[in-house]
This record gives C-alpha cells, structure tokens and sequence, in this order.
C-alpha cells in the first residue's frame, strides 16, 4: 500500500496543485497539518483536502485560525492567520476547528501528528530523530519544522514529509513524500510551481511581501 504524505501547505494553492498533479498512483493521502496560514488561499486548499477527503491533523496555524489560540506567532504568520479569518467561510472555519490533533490511520499503522507525539508544538527537527519516537507504530509522521527528512529504523520509520506551501530547508520546490507500507520505505518528492504566481498573490492581498519573497530561497 502506497501513501502520499503531505504537510504544511499553508494556504498555497499553487504549490497543492502542482504536488497532486505530480503524485504518482498512491493508495491514500494523508496530511500532517497547518493547512492555512501565510499565503492567499486558505479556502482553496481547505476545499481540496475536504473533498479528496484526506485524513488531516491539526496544525498550530489551523487552530490558531479556528479557536484563537495563544500560539505565538510572528508578523508575517500573524497576517495569514487574520487573512485566514478574514475570508474562511463558515463551513471551513468549522472543517478546521473539527480537526483531531493526532491521527492513527491503516490499521493503528500510522502514527499522525503535527509537532511532537507528546507536543503538537514542538519543532521536531531531524537531529532529533530516534526509534524513540515511536509507539506501537510502524510509522510516526510529522511536519511543522518543514524540513523533509526521514529516518528508518528496526523498530519502523520517523518522517517528516517536508512543506508543500513553504519549504525552509533551502530548497524552493515544493516538498511530500510518498510512503510504502509493504516495504517500509519512504520516497521523498519536490516538484517546482510558479513562485512568482503565488508572489504576485501575495502583493495582491496585501499580506507581508517577506511571505512570498522566502519562498524563492526556500527559507
């Protein structure tokens, strides 16, 4: 079985569409959170995952939006949170608060969070990646640290399938992984989108032009 992991598309339609059109045949898709945030289409990418009806954690940026969270933020992840708020429907903003923090999907298989098994808060990067992390799961996925990275061990995989919508380990492409659950393994994927698109969406919202020029740095 054959799983396409995404996280972190923080409101880029652009770079959603480019990753699904670049998925190969998988079984099932799953998403490690923080849907919004950021960039100018929260509503789009909400309805995408809605429809596709992908299993999906909460992130800090996705309760923030939903349930005014005290999570900390800086300017610019303090603009996509309001821009968010400001043009999520109803519907939407409901899909968001509804979300579960964590996830156990194919069989208790697949362990799914967004920061930390026992933070959802917690930047989990790659350094701190170890069999310890693991429960009675094959497989524990994370995002948050949008750093693609993945690590097999005896006792099953630790994974983080990188940012759809805002890459920060220097690589611009727009980042997911695909997982196979019959062998263990883990395919880690980039496709690139027009980031010039998405920059110009962001002028044109008025949101903080930092947002769109990082992501040509992948930062």
């Amino acid at each position: 079985m054959k799983v396409g992991v995404l996280s972190d598309v923080h409101s880029n339609r652009v770079a959603l569409d480019a990753v699904l059109a670049d998925m190969p045949d998988v079984d099932a898709l799953v998403c490690a959170g923080d849907v919004v945030g950021y960039n100018p289409w929260p509503g789009d990418c909400i309805d995408t995952l809605r429809e596709r009806e992908i299993p999906t954690v909460m992130g800090n940026h996705d309760r923030a939006v939903a349930s005014d969270s005290g999570f900390r933020f800086n300017d610019m992840a303090a603009a996509g949170v309001e821009h968010a708020k400001q043009r999520l429907s109803e519907s939407q903003l409901a899909w968001l608060e509804s979300l579960p923090t964590t996830r156990r999907e194919f069989g208790d298989r697949v362990y799914v969070v967004h920061g930390h098994p026992n933070d959802p808060d917690h930047y989990t990067r790659p350094e701190e990646f170890s069999p310890d992390l693991l429960g009675d799961e094959d497989v524990l996925i994370m995002g948050h640290t949008h750093i693609q990275h993945h690590e097999v061990y005896d006792e099953g995989i630790v994974m983080n399938p990188g940012s759809v919508g805002q890459p920060r380990d220097r690589n611009p492409e727009a980042a997911y992984a695909v997982l196979d659950l019959d062998d263990l393994s883990v395919e880690e994927q980039r496709v690139s989108y027009d980031v010039e698109d998405v920059q110009r969406a962001v002028e044109d919202a008025g949101l903080p032009e930092q947002i769109g020029r990082r992501l040509s740095a992948g930062r």
